[in-house]
């Protein structure tokens, strides 16, 4: 399968970044945390059990980010790697990205292995392949304003607050917390990661996406 993800290598301090393979799926879902909150646009199946159908979700969410990419829209899933385990997801995002030059994240982490300062390695590593490689000009994200490990991650790099938002979620109507963090600030920061296999990659995103 041409997929050059497979290849590139996201080193950020103890955290190794990786795109994420059929044979990564069984240890993900092995430490699958159970507060990992599922897409609600994503379909349930009635007839499977609700373990079952959780693990079904997530599986279909990474074949569906790989079987629709393009350059104008694409989420591109990576593998969380310690100490040679897989512990977590790392995704980067963008929508009309060759013309908006903006990315978003998000993340899980299995909960034996939180508490380490891991969210924030995994969150630079995504950031020096957007700002350094990818050409972003702008970074987004967004967490629930009862997630105060998330909003710590982003304050800390730099990120500013950006509004608030309301939208509909498993346990139904929340408020989110939207924060914003730019090139410039990123570089100021002084913060970066190694990166490796990125362009081969480049086509994917955009033609001449790092200038």
């Amino acid at each position: 399968m041409e997929w050059p993800f497979f290849d590139l290598r996201i080193a950020s301090g103890e955290v190794l970044l990786r795109g994420v393979t059929d044979d990564d799926l069984d240890p993900m879902l092995a430490v699958l945390p159970d507060d990992l909150e599922m897409d609600p646009r994503t379909e349930t199946f009635a007839g499977l059990a609700a373990v079952t159908d959780r693990r079904r979700r997530f599986t279909a969410e990474i074949w569906k980010h790989r079987g629709t990419w393009s350059p104008g829209s694409w989420c591109l899933d990576l593998a969380v790697e310690v100490d040679g385990q897989v512990v977590g997801v790392q995704a980067l995002e963008g929508d009309e990205f060759p013309l908006l030059r903006t990315v978003d994240s998000h993340s899980w982490l299995a909960k034996e292995v939180r508490g380490r300062g891991l969210a924030t390695l995994m969150r630079v590593g995504v950031l020096a392949l957007a700002f350094e490689h990818l050409g972003a000009e702008v970074a987004v994200t967004s967490a629930r304003l009862d997630n105060a490990p998330s909003l710590a991650v982003s304050r800390r790099l730099g990120y500013v607050d950006n509004g608030l938002s309301r939208t509909n979620s498993p346990t139904g109507m929340t408020e989110l917390q939207h924060l914003r963090l730019t090139r410039d600030a990123w570089r100021a920061g002084g913060r970066t990661a190694e990166v490796v296999g990125a362009e081969a990659c480049l086509p994917w995103f955009a033609e001449n996406a790092a200038s």
